[in-house]
């Protein structure tokens, strides 16, 4: 078995140092747990980014990936597989009915087939200006050229300018500002329900509910990405499910639909999805046999273990943990979130130095920005993992 030194020693020799990565080697999962190289057990905080809803090594996932590794692993979508349809007919029940789905293999192909689909329905609407798409400061969409274009964080896209044209951001939860950004060559508005990267910032429910009706107005469509909100990470099982009123004419998943493994889907209504032709989009490797069952095993547990309650219970004592903390003097100025998608807003902008002597103690969390610590542990960890979590956040944010 490899060890850290050896791994950090062939990293720094063959790999591209795109990563920041913590000095951890985590070699074995187990519901909220991790394990490093030596043995150590680690409470997760981070989910691989929010994508281990249903925890590590989660067997009915591990038993239908070996299952299907056995039979048959990749044809290419130039043929019929066992999963595909039947994951796409549970999605588009999930989301409501009257819908279509396609398969990607991750969050950022998710946001470019969005928006390659919301153009093809803009053109054949409007014509071919109505291509451009509106989406809010802070935002983060994805690390591909049109999904970075999307993204609303200067700092992450002045490296690779020129990015794709089309693109406009506007202060998130100010209607007036999107009322006067949606034009007559705007297709779509795309939103995260709550934003992730850019700090766990929810929409607020009028201001979705009035984006909702804006693009019923103006004939435009509204794209929810919820790579990081879905599969009962927020409680509901999609997000916008917990904003009456608010359904989105596109929605974007990936992250936890296979518990970690990578794939990614597009769901859009039945009229715009008929905007896409044979030869209009295509992936060698979306929506293959492993991840597809991997991901109806996936959907079948978090039903089986009432993980939407879970979340709402264990989000609210998170929350309310972190909200005591404040009142106590511990260095937190403000918690946002829903579920178990909470940001604890630090005091000073030591968030990387918390998450570092975080994880010294047994503790991997996430720091986002300068002063944010973000949570998004396994929906199946239990009140004493919270617990442990807020008291062991209590004593580092004490000492840093």
């Amino acid at each position: 078995m490899s060890t850290l030194q050896e791994a950090i020693r062939l990293d720094d020799a063959y790999h591209v140092g795109m990563y920041a990565r913590k000095p951890v080697l985590f070699v074995r999962g187990e519901g909220a747990r991790l394990f490093d190289d030596a043995g150590r057990e680690y409470l997760d905080c981070v989910s691989g980014i929010g994508a281990v809803n249903l925890g590590h090594a989660h067997p009915a996932v591990a038993e239908a990936v070996a299952r299907q590794v056995t039979r048959l692993v990749h044809v290419s979508n130039l043929y019929y597989v066992e999963h595909r349809a039947e994951l796409a007919e549970t999605l588009v029940a999930l989301a409501g009915g009257g819908r279509k789905a396609f398969f990607t293999n991750s969050g950022a192909e998710s946001t470019e087939g969005a928006i390659k689909l919301a153009r093809r329905w803009g053109v054949r609407r409007r014509g071919p200006s109505c291509v451009n798409v509106v989406t809010a400061e802070r935002s983060f969409h994805g690390r591909t050229l049109a999904a970075l274009a999307a993204t609303g964080q200067p700092a992450k896209q002045e490296a690779f300018a020129p990015l794709p044209a089309g693109f406009s951001h506007v202060p998130l939860n100010d209607i007036g500002a999107l009322e006067a950004a949606v034009d007559a060559d705007t297709c779509a508005v795309m939103l995260e329900p709550i934003q992730g990267e850019g700090g766990v910032r929810p929409c607020d429910p009028e201001y979705l509910a009035a984006v909702r009706r804006l693009c019923d107005e103006r004939d435009v469509l509204l794209v929810l990405d919820e790579v990081q909100t879905g599969f009962f990470r927020t409680g509901p099982c999609f997000a916008f499910q917990g904003y009456d009123g608010v359904v989105p004419d596109i929605l974007t998943l990936a992250k936890s639909l296979a518990n970690g493994l990578p794939i990614g889907a597009v769901v859009a209504t039945d009229e715009v999805a008929g905007s896409f032709a044979p030869g209009d989009h295509g992936s060698t490797f979306a929506g293959g046999p492993v991840v597809c069952a991997a991901a109806r095993a996936t959907i079948e547990a978090l039903h089986a273990e009432e993980l939407g309650m879970r979340t709402r219970l264990a989000g609210a004592r998170l929350a309310t943990g972190l909200r005591d903390m404040a009142a106590t003097g511990a260095g937190i100025s403000e918690v946002r979130g829903t579920g178990l998608m909470v940001a604890a807003e630090l005091s000073r902008p030591v968030a990387a130095q918390v998450a570092s002597s975080a994880l010294a103690e047994g503790l991997v969390l996430n720091s986002i920005g300068d002063s944010v610590i973000r949570f998004l542990p396994p929906l199946v960890c239990s009140d004493a993992e919270i617990d442990t979590i807020l008291g062991t956040l209590d004593a580092v944010l004490r000492e840093v």
